[in-house]
Order: structure tokens, then sequence, then C-alpha cells
């Protein structure tokens, strides 16, 4: 892997999805990640199945291997006093604290930002939450599901009302990824400016703000028309013809991005006189005209098996792609080229699969290569080797139920 952050440590406090996304991206590109959890229970989604990896006595949930790749697992009792101060001083220790706690959920623990401000000036805070750290909504719980909704992204995703249609979440977790995906930059840009002054700083995240944030162009069609888009099932609201299609034997999804591919798009599908149509000639024009454009191409798909479309429109350059089911993804010749698929070692579970991070550094992955970690399996290595405990304390802590 590629450590180019081997020179940080931080410090994740967060279950679940949007946080452990973002400590998962700063592992792989090589900072010291310590995850701290609950003795004998730990971060939710390790009970978050099935589907689980098994051998023998060993077992854990998909969800959890997901999310947390290439970090060390220390188990705490932050509700104890001594628990507390044990995390207090990692802290001090770290560059970069993570945590998905309610607004203000940490201060009763001492471990909020403005406490271990003053004991780590330098301390870079990313708190998360489902609805930042002020307004109306700062004390509710927000989950990926409810904030797809309530941010607008379920209003446009599925089929049209008029085609029977209801509003649908995306398939995976996306708000969680991509608030995760904000956390892991704003930490990076916050360190880079402590690069300069020395002071660290406490980044707010909100899940219903990146989901917002994240709306893109559809915010803008809104924002500058005042309308509203609706659903529109695998059509884009700007671009025609942009969506699936069926065939004579399944589905392909077709991208025409510009005028000379659907002019080149015409040719091959034996319909040249479309290029020429004044109504289709521009996307512009089939924007408006979409309503019979598209039952036109409809027809033209079904004449011929996908294979046939990929294999035509592949020759002239115009972009056409399956739909594929994960076991076709990741049997996918480029896929398997760029290595997505990894093995990682796991000391109870042998070998476990794993997704790599698409980030790559002059060639090279920039992906952990330790397999998410077993429950407190590094705390007392954390213990003595960052905060100096002796084999005879941890023992003792361990023994109070302190740690575990």
């Amino acid at each position: 892997m590629t450590a180019v952050l081997k020179h940080l440590r931080v410090l994740d406090l967060s279950r679940i999805l949007a946080g452990p996304w973002a400590g998962q991206l700063l592992a792989d590109l090589g900072a010291d990640v310590i995850k701290v959890e609950r003795p004998g229970r730990g971060d939710d989604t390790r009970g978050w199945g099935p589907p689980y990896a098994e051998h023998e006595q060993a077992r854990e949930a998909a969800y959890y291997l997901s999310c947390n790749r290439g970090k060390r697992s220390v188990a705490v009792d932050i509700t104890t006093p001594e628990g507390q101060d044990l995390v207090r001083e990692l802290a001090v220790h770290s560059d970069v604290l993570l945590e998905n706690y309610k607004v203000g959920g940490l201060a009763r623990y001492g471990l909020d930002y403005p406490s271990l401000k003053v004991m780590n000036p330098g301390l870079v805070y990313c708190s998360i939450t489902g609805f930042g750290q002020t307004g109306p909504y700062r004390d509710r719980a927000g989950y990926d599901f409810l904030l797809q909704g309530m941010g607008g992204l379920m209003s446009i995703t599925g089929q049209a009302d008029a085609d029977g249609g209801e509003p649908v979440k995306v398939g995976v977790a996306i708000t969680d990824v991509l608030t995760g995906m904000y956390a892991a930059v704003s930490v990076l840009a916050a360190l880079a400016e402590r690069e300069r002054t020395g002071h660290g700083r406490h980044v707010d995240l909100a899940l219903l703000d990146v989901q917002v944030a994240s709306l893109a162009n559809q915010a803008m069609n809104y924002l500058v028309s005042g309308h509203p888009p609706e659903r529109m099932g695998n059509a884009h609201p700007n671009i025609v013809p942009y969506q699936v299609f069926a065939t004579a034997d399944g589905h392909v999804v077709l991208t025409v991005g510009n005028d000379d591919q659907f002019r080149r798009f015409c040719q091959a599908a034996e319909r040249p006189e479309l290029a020429e149509h004044p109504d289709y000639a521009t996307n512009a024009g089939r924007v408006r005209c979409r309503d019979q454009l598209v039952p036109l191409l409809e027809g033209v798909f079904r004449q011929h098996p996908s294979a046939h479309w990929l294999e035509t429109l592949e020759v002239v350059g115009v972009p056409c792609g399956p739909v594929n089911k994960l076991d076709q993804v990741f049997a996918d010749p480029q896929v398997q080229a760029r290595q997505l698929q990894r093995a990682l070692k796991h000391p109870s579970l042998g070998s476990i699969p794993s997704v790599a991070n698409p980030i790559r550094y002059d060639g090279e992955s920039a992906t952990a290569e330790r397999a998410p970690p077993e429950l407190g399996a590094d705390t007392e290595q954390v213990l003595r080797d960052v905060l100096g405990r002796e084999t005879e304390t941890i023992a003792e802590l361990r023994r109070r139920g302190i740690i575990g």
C-alpha cells in the first residue's frame, strides 16, 4: 500500500458507516487509525448480518468488514472515569478524532472538542451527526434512509408516478458513504491548515447537509427553474438518450453525451434519419421531444440482443454498457485488471475478501493490508506503546472491566 499519511494518528470513536468509512479511507492512506469500541459489544455493525464471514468459532458481519479495514481496535468503557482518562490521553497523542455521537453526547464524558482542545490545541476534531451542531433538528438522530428522504434524493429516484412508481432509496447507504468522504476531505484540509497555524479545527458535518449538497445538477435544476424535478426512472433530466433500454434478451445502458455520439448511434442503429430530424439533431431538441424520441429508440433496441448493441456501439465509440449483477461485476475483466477485489489475512477467519480503495498513487493502490480488527485485539499494544502503560496496570484495568 501507499502510506502517504503514515505520520498521522486518528482516534476513531465513530460507529456504523459514515464515520468508519472516513476512518477506513484515512487508514488506507496510511494513517494509524485506532478504533475505540465498547468492551464485549463493539461497533453495532459487528452484528448486522447475515451474511457473515465465518470460520470455526469466529464470525464477523460483512457490513462491519466493509468499512473498518486497516484499523486497530481498542475496547474501552468510556462511561467510567478511568476509561475517559484513557481516551483523553489517546486524544492528546492523536492528530484527528472522528465521532458520530448525538450533539453534546461526548461532553458528559469530557471528550467534547472544547475539553480536548485545551489538552491538544492541534487536534482536528470531526463530528458527524444527522442534522449538524446547530438548527432546530440538531438533537434528532439521523439515519441514511431517513436523510435520503428528507434530503430530496428519494423524490428524484424511482419510476414516475404516471408509470405507477414510488419514491425509492439508493441501493447502498449513499448519504453515509458521501458523508464519510466529505469527512476525510475536510479533515485533510484542516491538517493542511494546521501546518501553517499549529491549530486544529472542529469539523461539523451533517448527513442532511451532505445529501442536499450532493443533489448537484438536480438541485440547480430546481434553483434555476423554480420547478422541483420529478422521478424519471432511469432517464436523465438534462440529456437524451441517456437511460436503460430493454433489448431482445435483457437491458443495456446507453449514455449519449453529445450530438456527435447521437449521429454515430443512429448510423449504427440503421436509423440515420433520426439524427437529421430537426427535433432530434441537438440535445436540447431531444430533451424537449423525449416523449416522441424515446419510444422510437425502445423499438430499435428490442430488435437485437444486448451483445449486439454492446459490440456494435463499442466499435463506433458510443458509450453503452450492461446492467451487471455483483457476480458479473467482480468477474468483469476490467474490474479484475484493476484488482478491485482483494484478499486480506484475518487472524481468526483466515483469508477474507475486501474491496480495494479506488485511489492509486504512481500506479500503486492505496489500500490497507490489515484486515478489519477483532474487538479489542489491539487494546494492550496501544495502551503499552502509545500511553506507556505497564503490563500489570493493563491487566488490572481489564480485571475491573475498564478495557476489554
